[in-house]
């Protein structure tokens, strides 16, 4: 703004002039004002103009400067002081953006592994040793089988149904309780089971046995932790909220995967 006004300032005085040397020079005004000592005046009409011409200069410098550096660097600082501020959940939310399925899968692996270390701290008697190819086998299944799976259900639940308010949040829940749940569930009881060296048979008696019981659980522990995540969180924290939720049913689903094998004859 000061620029426009020292270049609107330099062209009226620059109109002034050439306004005075058209005059005719019986204008009582122009011979008033060309009245005197030409030398003196045409030193004065110099000196304004180099003055003039060289604020102009100086605020077109101004102007033409990166506004970012001198606009910005409040915004900056604060925005520094943001990032500093959110911390972990800063540089997590980073990781989900740039690499969403390695991330959530890796987030699954440790909840697991965390779950499964609690069940079997809690339940096994102190006697007993600590399995560590149990856990391993909990964390392949949260990186390799969970892990991806959430990251893709989600983001289908989003975009087939976008919405947040009560109908079509209910309408996830129910979706996640005849769908996905139960898919998971034969999934990692098989998986789990095959890894331990079950036959097809005995994971089938498995699964009659433990099924249908996790299932129920399930029904009284899911929804309402499917209705905080689908109601208030955004799609790419999803996973990581369900997975948290997950570590208490986690606890619960290794303590089942961990049973004796059931009898085929069942």
């Amino acid at each position: 703004m000061s620029a426009g006004f020292l270049r609107n300032g330099s062209k009226s005085y620059l109109s002034i002039q050439s306004l005075l040397q058209k005059q005719p020079a019986t204008d009582p005004i122009v011979a008033a004002i060309t009245r005197g000592r030409p030398h003196h005046r045409q030193q004065q009409s110099r000196v304004y103009a180099r003055f003039t011409q060289s604020i102009y200069r100086r605020t077109r410098d101004l102007d033409s400067s990166p506004s970012g550096i001198v606009l910005s660097s409040p915004f900056s600082s604060s925005t520094t002081a943001s990032s500093q501020k959110n911390g972990l959940v800063g540089w997590y939310l980073g990781l989900v953006k740039s690499r969403p399925i390695l991330t959530k899968s890796i987030t699954g692996a440790l909840i697991y592994s965390a779950a499964d270390f609690s069940s079997q701290t809690i339940v096994q008697p102190s006697s007993e040793s600590y399995d560590v190819v149990r856990t391993l086998r909990m964390a392949g299944y949260g990186m390799l089988i969970l892990g991806p799976s959430l990251h893709f259900w989600f983001n289908f639940m989003s975009k087939v149904l976008p919405k947040r308010d009560i109908m079509t949040t209910l309408k996830k829940i129910v979706m996640g309780q005849i769908l996905f749940g139960p898919a998971m569930t034969v999934i990692f009881f098989s998986v789990n089971a095959a890894l331990q060296g079950e036959n097809a048979a005995e994971i089938t008696a498995r699964l009659k046995r433990d099924l249908l019981p996790t299932m129920m659980s399930g029904v009284l522990y899911w929804p309402i932790c499917d209705f905080v995540t689908f109601k208030f969180i955004p799609v790419q924290l999803q996973p990581l909220v369900s997975n948290s939720f997950s570590y208490l049913w986690t606890v619960y689903m290794t303590y089942m995967a961990s049973l004796e094998k059931a009898s085929s004859n069942q």
